[in-house]
């Protein structure tokens, strides 16, 4: 058999050989070694629909050190959906040492879907502006909650926006709120209703109470859903609120948390 033909009888062999399982990992590790962007991005993102399996878990993970911010945040994203409780570690360093907005929200929002107590300190802070610990957030972190366009950025995205009108999009709320980063606040409380932690009760209280209707309403739904009859104290007095979301969702709190 001459040389040609067997080196592609060879081929041919390898190609027959591999199966579908072998073409997807081929596919997935090639994109996310590509210098496109937008195809790092689309393929660790798609590995947030590999749940219980370690290779995936670990090509999400590496992609948190990608060069562009895009990529880190669809990796903690996914790291998020797979449950991959094992990349915890590695999502919090994201987390407290990222300089992009998108990255920290994306980690953050992760460790709360392992249901990791970080994720809670995170919300918290955006909620408070401060540290559970009571320490005050370090000035770069300050900068970040504090940047308008950011802030925008993420509301924008929906991925943490509080809707207090059912199933109505977010184009609504927008033109209703005219303010990103309070429905980037409002958003942080919904994650707060299940910690437990006594000083998340009191953040919630105090957050009852904001100027902005949007994170009042807000606070007050994390309430009810929290179920706390304590907490029934802060929910009253908004019976008399001047806005029509907030004195409705007064209203049914009061009967959640009275009966």
């Amino acid at each position: 058999m001459k040389k040609g033909l067997l080196f592609a009888v060879v081929a041919v062999g390898i190609l027959i050989s591999e199966t579908p399982a072998d073409q997807a990992w081929s596919i997935l590790t090639t994109a996310l070694g590509d210098q496109n962007v937008d195809r790092r991005a689309s393929a660790v993102r798609a590995l947030g629909l590999i749940v219980n399996n370690e290779r995936a878990r670990q090509l999400a993970e590496n992609s948190l050190g990608d060069p562009v911010a895009e990529v880190r945040a669809a990796a903690a994203e996914s790291l998020g959906k797979m449950k991959a409780k094992a990349s915890a570690p590695k999502l919090a360093e994201r987390m407290t040492s990222d300089n992009d907005t998108a990255v920290v929200f994306a980690a953050g929002a992760a460790l709360y879907a392992l249901d990791d107590p970080r994720g809670y300190a995170f919300y918290y802070a955006v909620v408070t502006g401060q540290r559970k610990s009571g320490e005050s957030l370090l000035d770069s972190q300050i900068k970040m909650l504090h940047d308008q366009k950011a802030m925008e950025k993420e509301g924008l995205q929906g991925a943490l926006g509080f809707v207090p009108f059912g199933n109505v999009g977010y184009g609504v709320v927008k033109r209703v709120t005219r303010d990103d980063a309070s429905q980037v606040r409002a958003g942080a409380l919904q994650k707060l209703a299940r910690d437990p932690d006594p000083r998340t009760a009191e953040a919630l209280k105090w957050a009852a109470a904001d100027t902005k209707w949007i994170v009042r309403a807000a606070a007050i739904t994390a309430i009810a859903e929290r179920g706390d009859p304590k907490l029934l104290s802060a929910v009253t007095p908004l019976l008399a609120d001047e806005n029509d979301c907030v004195r409705f969702t007064a209203a049914a709190a009061t009967l959640r948390l009275s009966k």
